[in-house]
């Protein structure tokens, strides 16, 4: 039993170490291929601050809430579809339901 125990703990230890790396790896490959949409932060030169830096936030967050908007406006109208939808299978299953009993009465 003790040696059945030595080899998990073992084998434990060695998945963990190569899980990490392998891991690791495939981390810094994903991430080094993802578009770089953020600022480049420097302590040497910090290029958000000032006037510029204001501006850039500004426009940023202007186009955020513009897009906040568009995405709402467009689920709204996506809504609208689907409780037209709803409405329109409602109103011909109690039609269906409706002619069946009809027939039986």
């Amino acid at each position: 039993m003790d040696n059945q125990g030595d080899n998990f703990t073992g084998g434990f230890l060695t998945g963990a170490l190569l899980g990490g790396l392998v891991g690791g790896i495939f981390g810094a490959l994903l991430a080094s291929r993802l578009p770089n949409t953020g600022e480049e932060f420097s302590l040497e030169n910090n290029s958000t601050s000032g006037k510029l830096g204001r501006r850039r936030k500004r426009q940023l967050r202007a186009a955020t809430e513009l897009n906040i908007e568009e995405a709402r406006q467009g689920l709204e109208a996506k809504i609208a579809q689907l409780n037209e939808a709803i409405d329109e299978v409602r109103q011909q299953l109690s039609n269906v339901n409706g002619s069946e009993q009809n027939r039986r009465e």
